[in-house]
């Protein structure tokens, strides 16, 4: 199919947007010579790849007609391989994941009607291993708040506490676990997303690190900072899900040199021998809720009766690391998931063409965006009116010299500990709430998770008791690769009863 042709007056539009100007000669001229690479979009636009058929059939699509939680996108029951490691198991994704055949808008309005025609590798791996995926899980809007309160499906509640933040953006994925609708869910990461709602409810929640589990087929934020990984209740079943999504899929421009390990004997191991290091910024950061702060700690220092090692340590940079943060995804999601139309450019590998397609309208219906990801997108591209970019690149080298400090705090210690939030779950705001309500509940609870998914180490966020009936998490932080060191400390805390599902 051939695509339009410009017209002389789109060309020098075009040529003005970029700074430069084009004579009616430079036009006349011009015309011919574009026909060649015209030419050449034809080609593409006429050539089609097949679409790999679905192994595992799909189950019927159904909308939920009981979500007292707001929780559920979308049900199904897809059953995979009739054995493996998650026979038995019923599987919920983010609804930022591919399922051909199963609707996905990732918690936005702009998205809805769209239904993917291929899996991302998670699916594939997870129906392989036999589970049963039974539906697409709420997610904030566009997976731009750590609240749950910017779904375009409503609010999704907290089952400790109806009313209350089930924390974001995996939001519906924790609210289906801990009120025990689904055994294991697969979330996503960019700035606490895995973790954030695992604090809020009772959860373990692993964010691995960067590239160990393959995010191809999964709509992006921003490349280096993008994660996938397991929310469950149980321990074990966390390690066992890891063991199924992690290695490489060799689509995946974020997979480099990945390391797998056997995470359920990391279990086996428990904490003995292991260095503890209470990271001292992690604990005294502003706006920590003291008796949080002080369950952490408790939690933490009972793993000496276990037989491990408890320090104070000391990362000065964790205090500038989600200032760090903010530049690289304010910019880095103009260019990717906006402009870039959820996959941008410049990387081999996956491209899901029909996602783009249905995105790519966004701008006619910009109205309908999320208020946190408008306003971010204003910051952002002031920073690249005035930086073209330094601001970004200044911002990841600064990432890297951070992961080079928290390395070097690693280097005396095997795991840093500290509070995954700063406070227990907070009620949802009103939806005629202040504009300044909203953005402080879905933006304040990330300061100390986002650091590790610029520095990309690994960090598990493991419930260890409760305040007013309401959970909170100690966040366990490792070495590149060194997932099955963090379940062999969170066996610790399992050990000591300190959290239940």
């Amino acid at each position: 199919m051939s695509i339009p042709r410009p017209l002389p007056q789109d060309l020098r539009r075009i040529a003005s947007e970029f700074g430069f100007t084009l004579s009616e000669a430079d036009l006349s001229e011009a015309m011919p010579l574009l026909e060649e690479s015209f030419a050449a979009y034809d080609l593409v636009s006429e050539l089609e790849l097949p679409v790999p058929p679905c192994r595992w059939p799909r189950g019927p699509v159904v909308w939920p007609q009981e979500n007292p939680l707001g929780a559920w996108y979308v049900q199904c029951e897809t059953k995979g391989a009739p054995e493996g490691r998650l026979q038995g198991k019923r599987i919920v994704l983010k609804d930022n994941i591919l399922m051909a055949g199963v609707p996905m808008a990732n918690g936005s309005a702009t998205l809805a009607g769209f239904v993917p025609a291929e899996d991302a590798t998670v699916v594939t791996r997870v129906l392989e291993a036999g589970g049963t995926i039974t539906g697409k899980a709420v997610c904030e809007n566009f997976c731009m708040t750590g609240g749950s309160h910017s779904a375009a499906t409503g609010p999704v509640h907290n089952p400790h506490r109806h009313g209350y933040s089930s924390g974001g953006s995996s939001s519906g994925c924790a609210a289906l676990l801990a009120a025990g609708q689904a055994d294991m869910a697969v979330g996503g990461d960019q700035g606490g997303s895995i973790r954030i709602p695992s604090s809020f409810c009772g959860l373990i929640g692993m964010k691995p690190t960067h590239g160990l589990v393959p995010y191809s087929g999964i709509m992006p934020i921003e490349a280096t900072i993008d994660h996938a990984g397991p929310m469950t209740r149980d321990l074990h079943d966390n390690a066992l899900l890891l063991q199924v999504l992690a290695g490489a899929d060799g689509l995946d421009p974020r997979q480099q040199e990945v390391r797998t390990d056997d995470y359920p004997a990391g279990l086996a191991r428990g904490p003995a021998g292991l260095r503890i290091g209470l990271l001292a910024e992690g604990f005294g950061l502003p706006g920590t809720d003291p008796a949080v702060a002080a369950l952490v700690q408790e939690a933490a220092e009972g793993l000496a009766g276990q037989g491990a090692e408890t320090f104070t340590v000391s990362v000065p940079e964790h205090l500038q690391a989600s200032s760090i943060w903010t530049t690289v995804v304010l910019e880095g999601l103009i260019r990717q998931m906006m402009e870039g139309n959820a996959m941008g450019f410049n990387w081999r590998g996956r491209y899901d063409v029909d996602l783009m397609r249905a995105h790519m309208g966004w701008r006619q219906r910009a109205g309908e965006l999320p208020v946190v990801l408008k306003l971010s997108m204003l910051a952002g591209q002031w920073g690249l009116h005035l930086g073209g970019g330094t601001y970004y690149a200044k911002a990841q080298n600064l990432a890297r010299a951070m992961r080079g400090a928290y390395l070097r705090c690693l280097e005396k210690v095997d795991v840093l500990v500290m509070p995954t939030t700063p406070c227990t779950a907070l009620p949802l705001p009103a939806a005629d709430a202040p504009l300044a309500e909203i953005w402080d509940r879905g933006m304040r609870m990330n300061a100390s998770t986002a650091p590790f998914d610029i520095t990309g180490l690994p960090a598990l966020s493991v419930p260890c008791g409760r305040i007013d009936g309401l959970p909170v998490g100690m966040m366990l932080v490792g070495r590149p690769w060194a997932e099955a060191t963090l379940y062999a400390a969170a066996a610790g805390i399992g050990a000591m009863g300190l959290y239940r599902p």
